[in-house]
């Protein structure tokens, strides 16, 4: 398939002129090498997006680079024989805008050992609604389930519930047969997210205890907030239950005690979507695409720009007003 010389890209810069991004006009040549080049279908918006948009968070260990840490489209050039014309793929994470350039382009160089071919059971869009969102609470779910989780220990809360990692993580903790409990910051979106899934919608007021144990109420759980929130999960946790760490939208602090771990043997896990080893990232991929894949994906799609529209979308998630997930939607697709 031929190519245009230049094509539309987000990029972004930090040198003498400062930190800027925006949309240019660049060449094949001016990515990233890799073996696989698509033309790209879809991408998404993250918290991670948006700092590295921005500048207000250190992403970016290079410079410049096109930003986005998600990419799906069609192979249009390989030279990996695994690799052919048309082929329907996708990446997530693996480096893309940190140490190379990432999604946010009409075309993307992606090299082969991170492809995932599109999964039977999912579109191209449907994929980047899951996105680098949908992996993480995904992969939260196989560690839980590794070390034992089980819906015999009570229901799973989820904080931050309303934002893209939460929502998809109640969808998909009830698609494989748990109980959820979403814990919000934002009552105008309860219905939203019973919606979802979730059996029981709760103010944050739930997990506001400082205290180092408190009666046990949830089987375990997924934070994406840090600090007290999390502290107070772990407090009110089963025993041999799992709460998994996956953000820290509202602090990177832990003011804890060892005291969950040492009288009911609960287990913090780390959840690390970006550098996951291929071989776990494909069964998650294939778990999305069928058993936890969730029902309304479209209900957490609450939003579709193009390149043009990612700094309005930047701000908003910054100042909190995330509702779900954002779509970036390429010329074929808008």
């Amino acid at each position: 398939m031929s190519m245009p010389a230049d094509f539309n890209a987000f990029r972004i810069h930090n040198d003498a002129q400062g930190y800027r991004s925006g949309v240019e006009r660049i060449a094949l040549d001016a990515l990233s090498p890799g073996e696989v080049v698509i033309r790209t279908a879809y991408s998404s918006v993250n918290f991670k997006d948006a700092l590295a948009g921005t500048g207000q968070g250190k992403i970016l260990r290079q410079f410049p680079l096109n930003g986005g840490i998600d990419v799906a489209g069609h192979v249009v050039q390989s030279t990996d024989p695994k690799f052919k014309e048309g082929d329907a793929v996708l990446v997530t994470g693996c480096g893309l805008s940190e140490t190379r350039d990432g999604g946010y382009s009409e075309y993307a160089r992606l090299e082969s050992r991170w492809v995932i071919p599109l999964p039977a059971g999912l579109s191209l869009r449907e994929a980047m609604i899951l996105g680098t969102a949908g992996f993480t609470a995904a992969l939260a779910l196989y560690r839980m389930l590794d070390n034992r989780q089980h819906p015999g220990l009570g229901p799973l809360a989820v904080t931050g519930a309303t934002g893209g990692v939460g929502s998809l993580a109640v969808a998909i903790f009830k698609r494989a047969g748990f109980e959820v409990h979403a814990v919000s910051g934002k009552p105008e979106h309860g219905d939203y997210l019973r919606t979802l899934g979730t059996s029981e919608v709760l103010g944050r007021d739930a997990l506001a205890t400082t205290r180092p144990m408190e009666s046990v109420r949830f089987g375990g759980g997924l934070d994406n907030v840090g600090g007290p929130m999390l502290n107070s999960l772990l407090a009110q946790t089963a025993p041999y239950g799992n709460v998994a760490t996956a953000g820290l939208a509202a602090s990177p602090e832990l003011p804890t005690t060892v005291m969950p771990f040492i009288i009911r043997g609960v287990s913090l896990l780390g959840i690390a979507s970006a550098g996951t080893e291929r071989n776990i990232r494909d069964a998650i991929w294939q778990h999305l695409a069928s058993d936890w894949k969730p029902a309304n994906l479209d209900a957490i799609c609450t939003a579709t720009v193009d390149l043009q529209g990612l700094p309005a979308i930047f701000a908003r998630m910054l100042a909190g007003g995330s509702l779900g997930r954002t779509l970036v939607a390429f010329p074929e697709n808008a």
